[in-house]
């Protein structure tokens, strides 16, 4: 049975556990990738079951289909990148295959058609408004402070905070120089504790996995610092984003929803990623809850029905875990870092992952792209757990030179 995983990075398919996955299934794997190059390089190290790679532009699922219809027969169609679900539900559908349903996966990955849906169905009516190139944005009257980011954007990459008009109007400037021809969305600022939702549907029924509280850089930025795990919140907060879950068509395969709990009780999406959680955390995930999560998550690809008492089993876990990442607050060339690491102590497992290589040099983006590397920590006592992130990040040291 021949899976077709269609990525951007190579970091889409490896480090996130997809591929290892696969081989344990017995798949045989075709990586569609429009940068072929260093996929091959990243897989390069890996045993026999290494992939094939083929050079396609998975941006068009045009060309996804034509190429796979010329190649092997599919038995799935799957990938984990925030800007391929689209296409990829698309090829999925073509050849017969378990698909997303491709209107959620472009409501989940186009910010403003997503409040527009979720208004449209009575579900949360959020001020928001689009601001095409070359528009002034003193058209339009927001509420502030608001927030403005790119309609298709990911990692919180040109997402601000907004004061009155005037920084708004700057900021809208600085992006749409940065991207041209981007298309921003301008909308309401949701105040609250930023929650996650983690969900796994096999297109009969959906369970929760669980999800995290997510701690965000100071503003004006909305940079993701630590998530620490939670595995149950209140029913009426769960049955509250499901149901915007809904209405939205997401149900089959994972889901990384983003909300905030507001005063008054409701539950109001930031976001939703109709993907994986990243960042590691899907690694952190599989951990905590004791449970193949990639199997499952590919097995729903290939239509395969999910254990009944998933849902029950994640919500049981005794395990807690952090995830935090260092993150560059200046722009320069990485001189000092630790390396992988990986270690287990007083009932606490800890990994580190570097996320930049020595000796490059990065602008400072004030964006999740200047993590310089991810650590995270399961066990099953929260302190102690917090204990051994703060004792590995004050033993070692992230040095960028100017």
């Amino acid at each position: 049975m021949r899976l077709y995983l269609l990525a951007l990075n190579p970091t889409d398919s490896v480090t996130s556990g997809f591929l290892p996955a696969a081989a344990r299934l017995g798949l045989d794997v075709t990586v569609l990738t429009d940068h072929a190059e260093p996929h091959r390089k990243a897989y390069a190290d890996l045993p026999s079951t290494a992939p094939e790679v083929l050079e396609c532009d998975v941006r068009d699922f045009r060309a996804v289909i034509s190429l796979i219809s010329r190649h092997h027969a599919p038995a799935a169609v799957f990938s984990n990148s925030d800007h391929l679900q689209t296409q990829t539900a698309l090829a999925a559908e073509y050849f017969g295959l378990p698909a997303k349903d491709w209107k959620a996966a472009l409501r989940a990955k186009d910010k403003g058609q997503l409040r527009r849906h979720l208004a449209l169905t009575g579900q949360d009516a959020v001020w928001s408004a689009e601001l095409a190139p070359g528009q002034d944005p003193a058209e339009l009257d927001p509420p502030f402070p608001c927030v403005v980011k790119p309609r298709e954007g990911v990692a919180s990459e040109d997402v601000t905070l907004v004061a009155d008009a005037a920084e708004l109007a700057a900021r809208c400037r600085e992006i749409q120089h940065r991207r041209a021809g981007a298309t921003l969305v301008v909308e309401e600022f949701l105040a609250g504790q930023l929650c996650t939702l983690e969900t796994l549907g096999d297109g009969r029924r959906r369970h929760v996995l669980g999800g995290f509280r997510t701690r965000l850089s100071p503003p004006p930025d909305f940079i993701e610092e630590v998530l620490e795990f939670v595995p149950a919140r209140p029913a009426a907060v769960v049955e509250q984003v499901l149901a915007q879950l809904d209405a939205l068509g997401v149900g089959l395969g994972a889901c990384h929803t983003e909300f905030v709990v507001q005063p008054d009780g409701r539950a109001r999406i930031i976001e939703v990623n109709y993907r994986a959680i990243g960042d590691q955390c899907d690694l952190m995930l599989a951990e905590i809850l004791g449970i193949p999560l990639f199997e499952h998550i590919l097995a729903a690809h290939l239509g395969r029905e999910l254990p009944g008492d998933l849902g029950t089993q994640c919500a049981a876990t005794p395990r807690r875990a952090r995830n935090e990442v260092i993150c560059a607050d200046r722009a320069g060339v990485l001189t000092a870092a630790p390396g992988p690491h990986d270690e287990e102590r007083d009932g606490v497992r800890l990994a580190y992952r570097p996320l930049r290589p020595l000796g490059e040099r990065h602008e400072h983006y004030r964006t999740n792209r200047d993590y310089l590397g991810v650590m995270w920590a399961t066990g099953t006592d929260q302190g102690a757990v917090d204990a051994a992130v703060a004792r590995f990040r004050a033993a070692n040291r992230w040095e960028i030179t100017p």
